[in-house]
């Protein structure tokens, strides 16, 4: 079983607080994975975070994700690469200490958008690193664009595009918060592409600096995802231990799940 999990911006970092690293959190969240892991024989997983108060300040402030064009926006081009790869190290240095066989991906390296689309990334070393049993670590970074110059792609973008090459049973999205919440102030237990329209006015931005969209643009990209995907299963929860278990090893758990119906 193939699950894909992303640690959430608003997760492991404090995005009110330029480059402010939660360190025990992190710490907490990666002890969970190996858990897991190790608890489920057959279970692979690909980690994903996002650049949280890191590359989502210096995006912020250069208009990274809006194109790269003038000599200063090429300098942020570079800058926001920077604060990512500097999250990354962070967060790697935690899934290790954790004693999962992390193996790190750049997106950069591979990624070509087109008008802000991924449109390529070479799936090749994800493919390698769940062969022989490594923990795959890839993140939301920056990525060269012939229309644009330059620009940033997601976590979920990456997701999305590897989801049609690896074909994973579940994505986990964990953040701050322990799901989706609607109008009333409760999580709501499930959407699907039906009732989506009904939830969305509902659904507020990100908390702090996020180029990426808030809730209901991430909310909207991973209902078109299992539209496309049959069979996929989208949690969004909490990232405490106990979430992060039952989102690997439980058919049923707390926070959001996304369906198709």
């Amino acid at each position: 079983m193939l699950i894909f999990v992303k640690l959430g911006g608003s997760f492991i970092t404090d995005k009110r607080a330029p480059e402010y690293f939660r360190a025990d959190e992190t710490r907490r969240a990666a002890a969970a994975l190996a858990e897991a892991l190790q608890s489920r024989i057959g279970l692979q997983v690909l980690i994903g975070h996002g650049s949280g108060s890191f590359g989502h300040v210096a995006a912020q402030k250069y208009g990274t994700m809006d194109g790269v064009r003038t000599p200063e926006q090429w300098r942020g081009f570079a800058e926001v690469g920077l604060a990512a790869r500097r999250l990354n190290s962070l967060v790697l240095d935690a899934l290790a200490e954790a004693g999962l066989p992390v193996l790190p991906i750049q997106p950069f390296a591979s990624a070509r958008c087109v008008d802000g689309r991924l449109s390529s990334m070479d799936a090749g070393p994800v493919w390698a690193a769940l062969e022989h049993n490594l923990v795959p670590v890839v993140y939301g970074d920056i990525a060269l664009d012939p229309v644009r110059g330059g620009t940033i792609i997601s976590t979920e973008t990456i997701f999305a595009y590897l989801a049609g090459r690896l074909h994973p049973e579940r994505i986990v999205l964990l953040g701050e918060t322990d799901g989706v919440y609607g109008a009333d102030g409760a999580i709501i237990p499930r959407i699907t592409p039906r009732s989506f329209p009904a939830v969305e006015a509902a659904l507020g931005g990100s908390h702090g600096a996020d180029v990426t969209g808030g809730m209901a643009s991430k909310v909207r990209a991973m209902l078109d995802l299992v539209k496309k995907t049959p069979g996929l299963e989208i949690r969004i929860a909490g990232g405490g231990p106990g979430n992060i278990r039952s989102a690997l090893l439980d058919d049923d758990g707390p926070g959001t799940t996304l369906r198709a119906e």
